[in-house]
């Protein structure tokens, strides 16, 4: 199976909030055994590419990625029923706190970074742009209810009804949106379509005239015939999600890092060392096959540091 063919099977998958895949190997190696590997659906497609170039060279290993949002991925990272976690954003102190309780020591990886995209629908000719003000007025708690309609937002705009699509409450793109945007973690209004899977959110913004919406941009990459990007304006002019803005920082405040979190009991079994060793060593490549953006040269020596520290 080809790493694209796989990635678009797994996202498919949309009508489930959890999404399981089973790459298994094909062909060869030393090491067997099953890497259970749960969370985030913006870093699924980074650690699925992973998962089938390892399992092409290792007969009998299998990477079972389910896509349940960060934040139940964390939940079953801290029940020690995983070992690797995808994460759209940093442990929180309250999981760290429980990981201590529980006695599960793991380590952090920085494996690539991601810019939000805010789209419209493709029929929308009046929106290129919103400041980072207007994203608040439209996505605050406040707003439940009350900001319903476009011409709301702006002068000018035209008396069409405002359909909107996010993140769930259970993704780490939730939490990070909704810090950046209205100023504390997992405070937003409630009245809108939301997903823990993005390409659930990526339909609902094509089928919709008044649409509007965010996730990952390398699911925008993936439709970006089907979606029109909304340049964000943080009082600097409005700047689009790219490459460039990524790395550079002025994609701001929608710009982010991607974590994997490693379990390192798991770590003293020879079949999750190496894939992770793997995925450690060639997450630039992983990340960049994917359309997201590579870790900077200083954050991957900081990986391949943690790496050699971790393992047995």
């Amino acid at each position: 199976m080809s790493p694209s063919h796989a990635g678009r099977d797994l996202r498919a998958l949309a009508g489930l909030v959890t999404v399981v895949a089973t790459i298994a190997g094909c062909s060869g190696g030393e090491f067997s055994g099953t890497i259970q590997i749960a969370g985030s659906s913006t870093v699924a497609p980074i650690t699925e590419v992973a998962g089938e170039e390892f399992s092409n060279e290792n007969e009998g290993v299998s990477a079972s990625i389910a896509i349940t949002g960060t934040g139940a991925g964390m939940s079953r990272f801290l029940q020690k029923e995983i070992d690797v976690c995808n994460a759209s954003r940093p442990i929180t102190e309250a999981e760290e706190q429980e990981a201590a309780a529980a006695g599960i020591e793991y380590v952090e990886f920085t494996i690539g970074y991601d810019g939000l995209a805010v789209t419209a629908n493709v029929a929308n000719d009046w929106c290129d742009s919103l400041t980072v003000e207007q994203l608040k007025a439209i996505w605050r708690p406040e707003a439940e209810g009350t900001v319903t309609n476009w011409n709301q937002i702006s002068e000018g705009w035209p008396d069409e009804p405002l359909k909107l699509y996010g993140a769930g409450t259970a993704s780490g793109t939730f939490d990070y949106f909704t810090e950046v945007i209205n100023g504390k973690a997992k405070q937003s209004r409630s009245d809108y379509t939301m997903s823990e899977n993005d390409n659930m959110l990526v339909r609902g913004v094509v089928g919709e005239k008044g649409s509007l919406g965010y996730f990952g941009y390398a699911y925008y990459i993936e439709y970006k015939d089907q979606l029109k990007l909304i340049a964000i304006d943080n009082g600097n002019g409005p700047v689009k999600p790219s490459t460039e803005t990524v790395v550079d920082g002025s994609y701001a405040p929608l710009s982010r890092p991607l974590f994997i979190y490693v379990n390192k009991e798991s770590l003293k079994r020879p079949e999750a060392a190496a894939f992770v060793k793997f995925f450690v060593e060639n997450c630039g490549d992983f990340a960049k096959a994917r359309g997201y953006v590579q870790p900077p040269d200083d954050v991957q020596q900081q990986n391949l540091a943690t790496l050699k520290a971790s393992l047995p």
